[in-house]
């Protein structure tokens, strides 16, 4: 892979038991796919704070948010907890819309892992994996988003290189393609799926060093069986309506782009290494 950024190596520093976790990210992140008795997300985070044994857990996620809305609105709250252990995850949400900008989100996601690397955070992020596999989609739109995905990965890969971060690769991820991995929506993990992310998190963080107060269990327990109403109930009153909402951003776009001319590829920056190209 070619990197024309310089790698910046952190400055040494204690690990052991951490304090405050941070997490940023998008709904996933907030827990969205694994509901609990009562009402309401637990998602990884939870599990991950109680694996880690931190006293302190600070989710600033927010539903459908993008690398840019980390870089301005969730970092500098992050920020002020003072976090010794932070999770970043985002970028499937810019991978769907008509700006999708690979120099930009790299520029982005590299201010918010700089940022929290210089305040002394051990930082764990994600690379993707193929959603056309887990969400099905005609082909050429599957093909067009999995393109997308290839270039989002390229730009986190060459964020989390630079500052050190540990990545962890959904791709790779055992399980990760399985049915029961994901919730009612296919759009978000599952119980099951969140306990893999929180299991993996864990692993990386073990592997910077960071202390773990117990394993993440993958058996599920606390969480809410969700039901085929539940699914219907979600695709009437979810589903459908964000379908409408992307395809009037995306498939415009998505349009264009089949019309133009073959061998025109989009433009990549130039300190970034390309897509590998299949036959």
């Amino acid at each position: 892979m070619r990197v024309h950024a310089e790698v910046i190596t952190p400055d040494p520093r204690p690990l052991g038991r951490p304090t405050t976790l941070a997490v940023l990210g998008d709904s996933i992140a907030v827990g969205i796919g694994d509901p609990v008795h009562g009402g309401g997300w637990r998602g990884f985070a939870p599990l991950l704070a109680d694996s880690l044994g931190v006293a302190r857990l600070v989710n600033v996620s927010t539903s459908g948010a993008r690398i840019g809305d980390l870089a301005t609105g969730q970092l500098p709250a992050a920020l002020r907890s003072q976090p010794d252990v932070a999770v970043v995850m985002a970028g499937m949400n810019d991978t769907m819309r008509s700006d999708f900008d690979v120099r930009r989100l790299h520029a982005d996601m590299d201010h918010v892992l700089s940022r929290l690397t210089d305040a002394g955070a051990t930082v764990v992020t994600i690379r993707y994996h193929d959603h056309g596999r887990v969400f099905r989609l005609p082909g050429p739109l599957r093909r067009f988003l999995t393109g997308r995905i290839d270039d989002l990965n390229i730009a986190l890969d060459a964020a989390a290189q630079r500052h050190g971060a540990g990545v962890v690769d959904l791709d790779r991820l055992p399980g990760a393609y399985h049915p029961a991995t994901w919730s009612v929506d296919r759009l978000h993990p599952g119980e099951l799926g969140h306990r893999m992310l929180a299991h993996a998190f864990a692993r990386e963080f073990a592997n910077a060093g960071v202390a773990l107060s117990r394993e993440v269990s993958l058996r599920c327990s606390g969480g809410r069986r969700v039901s085929r109403l539940d699914h219907l109930l979600w695709l009437l009153a979810k589903g459908i309506p964000w379908l409408v909402t992307r395809s009037a951003d995306l498939i415009p776009y998505f349009a264009n782009a089949l019309l133009r001319p073959r061998g025109i590829p989009d433009p990549v920056d130039d300190d970034l290494p390309r897509r590998r190209t299949t036959g």
